[in-house]
């Protein structure tokens, strides 16, 4: 009998040296909330990809789902980053005010019964923007360097 008591105990011991020894919670967090986004990223590209071009209903069906994008962004921006990737906050939030842009312009180029294609174009330099910003912070939390020929990279002499 107190074999088994020592035996569990060093069981339940066990178990609980090896959870403490994992990772910090709030970047388990972070990591979790990142996967989230790109996921929810995904799923509406997949919807904006599936709207028929043809459907009278097609230019509000892609700003439904473009104002969906948004707020997704609008989250992502919101988030809380640990303190070893603080430095890419400013990057999610310029990411979340490009989209909120993107999103005004084309509801803009798809208003008042025409299409403004000049407007249409801005819409998508923003969209275009908010999503190289996210690629950039992707790249750093992957521990790369991103190769973009737009981006300076300034080093902190420690």
């Amino acid at each position: 009998m107190k074999m088994k008591i020592r035996m569990n105990f060093a069981v339940i011991l066990a178990v609980v040296i090896l959870t403490a020894c994992g990772e910090d919670p709030a970047l388990t967090r972070f990591r979790k909330n990142i996967d989230d986004f790109c996921t929810r990223i995904s799923e509406i590209d997949t919807s904006i990809n599936s709207i028929d071009a043809e459907s009278e209903d097609a230019a509000s069906e892609l700003l439904t789902c473009l104002d969906d994008l948004d707020l997704v962004f609008q989250t992502f921006s919101e988030l809380d980053f640990p303190e070893e990737f603080d430095y890419l906050e400013d990057l999610a939030d310029e990411s979340s005010e490009y989209m909120t842009e993107a999103v005004k312009s084309y509801h803009e180029a798809f208003g008042q019964d025409s299409y403004n294609e000049q407007m249409a174009e801005y819409a998508r330099q923003n969209y275009s923007r908010a999503y190289k910003r996210v690629q950039i912070i992707i790249s750093f939390l992957h521990g790369e360097e991103p190769l973009d020929p737009d981006l300076t990279i300034e080093y902190e002499n420690q």
